[in-house]
């Protein structure tokens, strides 16, 4: 039997499920003033997994470059939901 495709899909909700929380966190401590740390380790994981020839490890990369680059989009919705009160916002030191 053949548990490639089992792996990445497991891997694959497990980092979705990671980036959820990553992307609430992020935009409560910091704003969205960090975006730019989103969008360099998504293109690194993007152009890492084109060098890695075993399939499951250049999936897996793939999936955290593209939820990394997907993040960039999600902070600055999460700063959204934040002003229309959905979530908690960090009180003003």
């Amino acid at each position: 039997m053949y548990f490639t495709g089992i792996i990445i899909a497991v891997s694959t909700f497990l980092i979705i499920g990671l980036f959820h929380p990553i992307v609430i966190k992020t935009e409560y401590y910091t704003g969205t003033r960090y975006w730019w740390v989103f969008l360099i380790m998504g293109i690194a994981c993007i152009a890492a997994a084109l060098f890695v020839e075993n399939v499951i490890v250049s999936s897996i990369l793939g999936v955290f470059g593209a939820s990394f680059l997907w993040s960039i989009g999600e902070l600055f919705e999460q700063k959204e939901r934040v002003r229309k009160g959905w979530f908690p916002k960090r009180p003003e030191k």
